[in-house]
């Protein structure tokens, strides 16, 4: 199998939306990326199990949503039985030895990765995309992760968008996507339809 740039976005995705599908696509474009890969998590380790769908209803949910040849509904952490992101990616590397990952996540997610197991490790074995979030971008940009990996940073410069080979760069290394400002989560769906289904009812 010929090298691939992949992009990973992991989560509970429960459920999937589209502001998952217009990140992956956003990606594709802005890294030049050749897959994306949703790895949906059988438990994310930092959030409650109360109100989780069922593993396989959430893989489901998320092939719908996906909908598209260059993203990838993966269920690499079930079959591995892993929750963690730090050995999740480890595990990545050594099983597809081949290819070249980028972890995406929101700026929501950077100023809680600190709080992660291993985050640090995670830092210095993939590249980081971090995508715009309404109301977080100057907390994260400004907090522990921008200023201990502030010199790990790729700008884009009046010479060419140097973000197009985060894929290729040695971590640690990370790049802010300021062009993607997607408010929509999971928790605000699931909350939305909590209220629906409290008002029908």
């Amino acid at each position: 199998m010929r090298t691939q740039k992949i992009g990973l976005l992991g989560g509970s995705f429960n459920p999937a939306h589209d502001g998952h599908r217009q990140i992956s696509l956003a990606a594709l474009r802005l890294l030049n990326l050749d897959q994306i890969w949703w790895l949906v998590s059988p438990q994310n380790p930092l959030k409650s199990s109360e109100g989780m769908a069922e593993f396989e209803d959430r893989m489901m949910a998320a092939e719908k949503i996906a909908h598209h040849p260059k993203i990838h509904i993966s269920d690499f952490e079930a079959r591995i039985g892993e929750q963690r992101t730090a050995r999740t990616i480890a595990a990545l590397k050594v099983t597809y030895p081949q290819h070249k990952f980028v972890w995406l996540m929101g700026a929501d997610n950077m100023i809680q990765l600190p709080a992660w197991q291993q985050w640090q490790q995670i830092m210095e074995m993939v590249p980081i995309a971090i995508f715009n979030r309404p109301g977080y971008t100057y907390k994260a940009l400004n907090g522990k992760v921008a200023s201990m990996y502030r010199k790990s940073r790729v700008l884009n410069t009046l010479h060419g968008d140097y973000r197009r080979q985060l894929a290729e760069l040695p971590p640690p290394a990370w790049a802010f996507l300021p062009e993607t400002a997607f408010n929509l989560s999971s928790t605000q769906i699931r909350n939305y339809h909590d209220s629906v289904g409290n008002t029908c009812s």
